[in-house]
């Protein structure tokens, strides 16, 4: 582990804050301004030039004493990747994954695109805690993103800001490009395809090389903590679940956006609702609880790996402790809100084609048992379904979960068999020939066009 990080700045050498750490209040990650991107110059007039108090081996203390977990869905401690990182030799290279597959989601590319500063200050430090000089930000096909990157990236080595030399990656448009394995796979030169056998320790670039990967707002959050430490990171959040998070939300009425919040906030606050019957009523989706929208039927939280919850459970809040029991967990911020007048089958049903095609084909589950799945799904959300149509998908559900090459059937299956539970009425009612939705426009996003080609994992 390195006693010190290398952070070539004049004004970096003293072990005290940066500058006066800010106020408990929203927004941390993203401007005041809101949309207005942040540059070099409004970054440093913020927070101050890059330093972390005591070196390397203080920052993992830091960070372990701020209770940081990954923002990429995982949740998995950053003190603990980086301590493994640290003792690895030769020195991992460092990896910002902005990849962002989720079509449900955009917070990364929020972030990005307004506060690269931070994620690059984040990816620095990371970089320094394990001794790397090599350092990589993996991000989607996006030529106004790549070129504002690239601008911030060359600004930072003008300064002579940056210890660690930092290189573009482009990621495929798959949903899985950002796994773990796949974004290694791609640094490798290889199609980004997730490995066939879980990952024991840091992925390997090849042999002898391995790479530490971070979600790029897990590596914003770390870049505040190297500056104002954990008890100010803890100022927001639960004690079991500090600090903020970015949300993506869908309101009712079809409006999407990005935003900080702490976590612990309720889900009603954060999708416009008015609240309803606790969790101990949200059995499955019933009439709609009341929203400033229109009445809403359940919601989604997790994304497309995620899972339905009744419209009732919005009283919870966003936190894997009060969402796990259920089902569901916080994963990477996508929320949104089904209004009543769409059929919550047929949204379940067109997002379940979208990933049986987004399957990387490497097993059985997902080349065979996704589409299968996804056929049914859509079998049922049509007029009249064979009765046995829910028997069957509970039962190929379970042959399905955990036998896949990587979690992708998991997820998918987690989220169908979400929708079975939720939508049971509605399956009801299709099998009488009758449909509750009104409005036939879909609401989730689905990419128009699903990639066809191995290359289109490059």
């Amino acid at each position: 582990m390195t006693d010190s990080l290398t952070l070539p700045h004049p004004a970096m050498a003293s072990g005290v804050p940066s500058s006066v750490p800010p106020g408990p209040g929203l927004p941390r990650l993203l401007p005041d301004a809101g949309t207005v991107p942040v540059d070099l110059r409004a970054h440093l007039a913020t927070h101050g030039p890059l330093r972390a108090a005591g070196g390397g081996d203080g920052l993992l203390r830091e960070v372990a004493a701020a209770g940081l977990t990954g923002r990429g869905g995982a949740a998995f401690p950053v003190a603990r990747k980086l301590a493994a990182a640290a003792e690895v030799r030769p020195a991992p290279v460092v990896a910002g994954n902005g990849a962002e597959g989720e079509p449900a989601s955009s917070k990364d590319r929020s972030l990005l695109w307004l506060s690269p500063h931070l994620v690059l200050d984040g990816l620095q430090l990371a970089a320094g805690a394990v001794g790397s000089r090599s350092a990589v930000l993996y991000v989607p096909r996006n030529e106004r993103l790549h070129i504002r990157l690239a601008g911030a990236i060359a600004e930072r080595a003008a300064a002579g800001m940056d210890a660690a030399s930092v290189e573009l990656v482009t990621a495929p448009d798959r949903f899985l490009a950002g796994e773990e394995s796949a974004l290694v796979s791609r640094l490798a030169g290889r199609p980004a395809l997730p490995a066939y056998r879980p990952v024991r320790g840091l992925p390997r670039l090849a042999p002898g090389r391995a790479a530490l990967v971070q979600n790029v707002e897990t590596l914003a959050h770390l870049a505040l903590i190297g500056r104002y430490g954990a008890a100010w990171f803890r100022e927001a959040g639960t004690e079991a679940e500090p600090g903020t998070m970015l949300a993506t939300l869908h309101l009712a009425d079809g409006r999407t956006s990005v935003t900080e919040v702490p976590l612990g906030t309720s889900l009603a606050g954060l999708l416009g609702l008015d609240g309803g019957p606790g969790p101990a009523e949200a059995g499955a989706a019933g009439p709609g609880v009341p929203s400033a929208f229109g009445p809403v039927q359940a919601v989604l939280v997790g994304g497309y790996h995620g899972a339905w919850l009744p419209a009732a459970a919005a009283a919870l809040p966003l936190a894997n402790a009060a969402l796990r029991p259920l089902g569901a967990a916080v994963g990477a911020g996508v929320l949104a809100a089904l209004p009543a007048d769409r059929c919550g089958l047929a949204e379940t049903a067109r997002v379940a084609r979208y990933l049986a095609l987004e399957s990387a084909g490497q097993c059985g589950p997902c080349f065979n048992g996704l589409p299968r799945i996804a056929a049914a799904m859509a079998h049922l959300a049509g007029p009249r379904p064979d009765p046995r149509a829910r028997a069957d998908l509970e039962r190929w559900a379970g042959l399905v979960t955990g036998r896949g090459a990587c979690h992708h059937p998991d997820g998918s299956v987690r989220f169908i068999r979400s929708a079975l539970r939720v939508f049971a009425a509605e399956t009801g009612l299709h099998e009488q020939g009758r449909c509750s939705g009104t409005d036939p426009r879909p609401f989730l996003p689905v990419p128009a066009t699903s990639p066809a080609t191995e290359e289109d994992w490059s």
